[in-house]
């Protein structure tokens, strides 16, 4: 809606808006965006009191407008259209018109309070923001053939806004998990770096660096020619472990290419026969190093069977299901199955009288955990991708979303899944980080 004023007429203000160097950037930005989705959204909307004073539209480019300027708060954001009034009526608010204003209408009262910019950040529809990601996507796969054929995995950790992360400020029990933080009740304690360092008389000592925050996973793909394409984002608190958020990303990562990808590739801490699993059924493998977790090696034969201490070959017995979810087959000392040979060895009396036995997971995903060639080209082809997610993460701590300025998770997380949205014209740069953080 274009206002009328005493001091400037609606054809003067159509022409400040079509040349206005910011107005114009903003509206090439916000052009990459399918915003009929937010339409039809709000169509779907039952509002049992009356309907909101502004579209949900004008809220989302608030919020990606206040990302892309680096703006931590919901103060700066206010502050910022207040001095650019064109930009107010290019987001879509709804005008509060005052004909002796220069511009048609009061900036004041037509803006929302930091209050409730605060609030409507909490409250955005999540899976809002994923119809438009996907949107994108859908677009991108047009213009990019074979995109997420291979998808790299990441999670980056977030500082909570809370005194117990700053170091100089005296507090008790800081690192007592149990306790809930009013400055944020949503964060948990987890481990941001854990290291082994050498003591004196030659032991080693862990060192862990905890931080009470949250994790953002993200899934990627990235072309040489377009760059960086994040699919998917996933927040959780930082207690839980980063491979429990590969199945959620990869479920939305598949929704949003329409296809499920058919490599995947991570660092070690997603070291799981369920990321092998997802490639493997799709002709694929995945790229992640090997993490023992400081158990020992099993020997193993080519074909995955294992060998026992003496150096023999196991005895297939019978296929169960492990209490980790997986199928698992068991295998029983070759000296006694199928038939007792009569040789002797000191492990025979064990398990009761049936020897040895071992139950590794027999999924073909567990079999490719072990079994996978890490030294061969197509490994380090593909493992070579999970730089992708290494990029849009540097991007995002140079952006200030490590430290996001909010006290909960929703505001976060939504935070987090709108910076998947592009953030400049492809083919400069597909990876998107729209707010200044953020299932």
């Amino acid at each position: 809606m274009i206002p009328v004023s005493h001091v400037l007429d609606q054809t003067i203000l159509t022409t400040l808006l079509d040349h206005d160097p910011m107005v114009q950037d903003y509206r090439q930005f916000f052009a990459l965006l399918d915003w009929s989705l937010v339409q039809q959204w709000e169509g779907q909307q039952s509002f049992h009191r009356r309907p909101p004073t502004h579209s949900e539209a004008a809220y989302i480019k608030a919020f990606l407008l206040r990302i892309r300027e680096g703006f931590m708060y919901s103060t700066q954001l206010r502050r910022f259209l207040l001095k650019h009034p064109l930009l107010i009526i290019e987001l879509g608010f709804h005008l509060e018109l005052d004909p002796k204003a220069p511009y048609g209408f009061d900036a004041h009262k037509t803006l929302p309070s930091r209050y409730w910019l605060g609030e409507k950040l909490r409250t955005l529809d999540p899976l809002l923001l994923q119809q438009l990601l996907e949107a994108t996507v859908h677009s991108l796969q047009a213009e990019i053939p074979g995109l997420g054929e291979t998808v790299a995995f990441d999670v980056k950790h977030i500082y909570a806004w809370v005194k117990e992360n700053n170091l100089r400020a005296y507090v008790t029990e800081r690192f007592d998990k149990h306790q809930v933080l009013s400055g944020d009740p949503d964060c948990k304690l987890g481990v941001k770096r854990s290291t082994n360092q050498e003591q004196p008389d030659g032991s080693t000592k862990e060192r862990k660096e905890l931080l009470w925050g949250y994790g953002s996973g993200v899934a990627a793909a990235t072309t040489p020619d377009y760059g960086d394409v994040v699919l998917a984002e996933y927040t959780q608190p930082f207690n839980e472990g980063d491979v429990t958020s590969f199945r959620p990303l990869y479920q939305r990562a598949a929704v949003a290419l329409q296809a499920f990808p058919i490599h995947v590739t991570a660092d070690a801490a997603f070291d799981a026969w369920y990321v092998y699993e997802a490639a493997t059924r799709h002709g694929g493998i995945a790229a992640v190093p090997k993490n023992g977790h400081g158990h020992p090696e099993m020997l193993r034969d080519p074909d995955g069977v294992p060998r026992c201490a003496k150096g023999l070959r196991m005895t297939p017995r019978f296929a169960f299901q492990h209490t980790n979810g997986y199928r698992a087959q068991r295998f029983g000392c070759p000296l006694l199955f199928p038939t007792p040979t009569g040789e002797t060895c000191e492990r025979l009396s064990s398990n009761h009288g049936q020897g040895c036995h071992k139950d590794p997971n027999w999924e073909a995903g567990g079999l490719m955990r072990v079994l996978l060639d890490r030294s061969s080209p197509l490994y380090k082809a593909v493992y070579t991708q999970r730089t992708s997610c290494e990029r849009i993460n540097s991007q995002a701590k140079e952006l200030g979303i490590e430290r996001p300025r909010l006290r909960n998770r929703r505001s976060i997380a939504n935070l987090n899944r709108s910076k998947i949205l592009p953030s400049s014209p492809p083919p400069v740069s597909i990876c998107c980080l729209s707010f200044p953080l953020a299932s």
